[in-house]
């Protein structure tokens, strides 16, 4: 049996202008959109048909969701100025996270189009082969459309709603690992963190290497002060994808909480390397590190690279100040 592997994606970039009948509205109002193409040239084995391109906001909220095939077009309406990340997934797994960074003076067509390059991959041996099947996270019809409606009360922050349909979906198929992970982060944004712990551990029973439920739980982790825990789950979440930004950031935070700024740095700065604009705060937390170990020049580089990247910052002036007092000239 056969999977298939990321090996790299592509974004083109351009500015279209908005129609000419179009009311120009200032700092909202846009389109992102862009072509989806798979090269699957070089896979020999099952090739996927579909792909979900899920739209997260700067919180990491969902708030959007449109299924494409390869070569279709997806389109995403009405975003404001602001970070996005636009998540692709194959059979409910996330491979691949692309960042937006929307900073428009008008009503703005953007297009990015994702380019995947496929190979095939042997799987680990499984040790209960009849668990094939479910480590893909098949949903059936009604089930989709249940999921899809989750997503839309969670979207809403209706989240009684949006538990209600997710225990119907995961009592009709306790193996959707998926459905057990929007469960989880129903039941966090309640606040019901026990019950939320729970259902990214049910995930993770079902498919260990599941990155949402890995990375979800770190956070969860995190909110609890169990700082540990936290990198322990988010490790496993790098050894899967290294090449995450959002887990390379909060192991960073973990290590920084429990007083290991060393270990901290290299996963702070991998985090920016990976998503410069959507995790500029990682500079703050450097420069809060460097300045409590007394090296203000290196405090102020941090400061300054984050005011480049966030210009409109509130409290812009006084790191300012503080660069300019400290940098060396």
């Amino acid at each position: 049996m056969k999977r298939l592997l990321l090996l790299s994606f592509f974004l083109s970039f351009a500015v279209l202008p908005p129609a000419a009948e179009l009311k120009a509205q200032r700092g909202g109002g846009h389109t992102v959109f862009g072509d989806l193409r798979v090269d699957d040239s070089k896979v020999q084995g099952i090739k996927p048909e579909t792909f979900h391109l899920v739209l997260y906001d700067s919180r990491g909220q969902e708030i959007g969701r449109q299924m494409v095939t390869s070569k279709g077009r997806y389109r995403f309406l009405g975003l404001t100025n602001g970070e996005y990340d636009i998540g692709v997934q194959v059979e409910n797994e996330e491979i691949t996270r692309i960042h937006l960074h929307l900073e428009e003076p008008e009503k703005t067509e953007i297009r990015k189009d994702i380019e995947l390059q496929w190979r095939d991959r042997t799987p680990k041996k499984l040790s209960n082969p009849s668990t094939v099947a479910a480590d893909a996270c098949n949903r059936t019809p009604a089930n989709e459309e249940l999921f899809k409606k989750a997503a839309d009360h969670l979207k809403n922050k209706d989240y009684d709603t949006a538990i209600s349909l997710l225990n119907k979906i995961v009592t009709a198929d306790p193996k959707d690992c998926a459905a057990w992970t929007e469960l989880g982060t129903a039941f966090f944004r309640k606040g019901n963190l026990g019950d939320a712990e729970k259902s990214y551990q049910r995930a993770l029973q079902e498919r260990p290497s599941f990155i949402p439920a890995l990375i979800n739980l770190g956070k969860l982790r995190l909110a609890r002060k169990n700082f540990e825990g936290a990198i322990e789950t988010l490790s496993l979440a790098l050894k899967e994808q290294p090449l995450s930004a959002d887990a390379n950031l909060l192991v960073g935070e973990a290590y920084l909480q429990i007083k290991k700024g060393s270990k901290a740095v290299g996963y702070l700065n991998e985090a920016i390397r990976l998503d410069p604009i959507g995790k500029a705060e990682a500079h703050l937390r450097l420069a809060a590190l460097y300045k409590g170990a007394g090296l203000k020049e290196k405090a102020a580089a941090e400061y300054e690279q984050f005011l480049a990247k966030r210009p409109d910052y509130p409290e812009k002036e006084a790191l300012q100040q503080y660069v300019k007092a400290n940098k060396k000239p």
